[in-house]
């Protein structure tokens, strides 16, 4: 078979990949916080080991490590006291369902049955020293700009505010973030190892307010159309070797 439909092959995989990450994009168009998913490529010759010679006629395409588009996304005004999006860099601190600590900017916390601060998948949050968030029940509950936790209990006068934790807001200064199978995000160091990131008080919490994804539609909408041209290309080029390929054949046997 010739080493072409090889070629064109590879190119077709790589588009079906790119085509994925695309469209699950759009999917999470809407998704607080989330982090638009990049897909790269990069084209690598293919040398035969049995050629002493770096002269090559065939390329193939090859992923390159998987990134996120880390732009903040827009900040919408909720009003609702459990909302909180993050001016600038940081992360917040969640516990994962590995017991692993992970992070996220998706900043729509509830209280559940338990009295605990969770993400709205149910994801417990963290505390600046690493433990939950308990939130015991309450009139009202505010989130300060520093990251700060106060409620004002049932029955209290209105300048009776108890503070019950500060958010950990993580930094990634000195961090790369890798995002998981689970969508969290993982801080690893220059050597890829996993890390926790130190909380930092330099950033601003806003609370009733929810940072949006910062996805953009039309772009990926546009990506998904080429990737589709482009696919059908491939396909094309497969079709027409191989028809030239039974063509041949079928001269041999002519031939013989």
């Amino acid at each position: 078979m010739d080493r072409a439909i090889y070629t064109a092959s590879n190119g077709a995989a790589r588009i079906l990949e790119q085509q994925s990450v695309l469209s699950n994009n759009l999917a999470n168009v809407n998704t607080p916080g989330f982090r638009a998913q990049m897909s790269q490529y990069r084209s690598t010759p293919v040398v035969s080991p049995l050629i002493n010679s770096a002269d090559t006629t065939r390329v193939l395409t090859v992923a390159t490590t998987a990134d996120s588009n880390m732009e903040q996304g827009p900040f919408m005004t909720t009003g609702r006291d459990l909302d909180v999006a993050i001016q600038g860099d940081g992360w917040f601190a969640v516990r994962a369902l590995d017991g692993a600590e992970a992070y996220t900017r998706s900043g729509n916390l509830q209280r559940n049955a338990d009295g605990l601060l969770v993400t709205s998948g149910g994801l417990m949050v963290l505390s600046e020293d690493g433990q939950p968030i308990e939130i015991p029940d309450a009139a009202a509950i505010g989130i300060e700009r520093s990251g700060g936790i106060n409620v004002l209990a049932d029955g209290d006068a209105a300048t009776e505010v108890q503070r019950v934790a500060k958010l950990k807001i993580g930094d990634p200064a000195d961090a790369r973030m890798v995002r998981g199978d689970d969508g969290l995000f993982r801080a690893v160091n220059a050597q890829g190892q996993p890390v926790d990131l130190p909380d930092t008080a330099l950033l601003t919490v806003v609370s009733g307010t929810l940072e949006g994804s910062n996805v953009s539609a039309a772009g990926n909408m546009v990506g998904l159309i080429q990737n589709a041209r482009r696919f059908e290309m491939q396909m094309k080029i497969i079709q027409e070797l191989s028809s030239k390929e039974q063509n041949a054949n079928s001269l041999l046997s002519s031939a013989g």
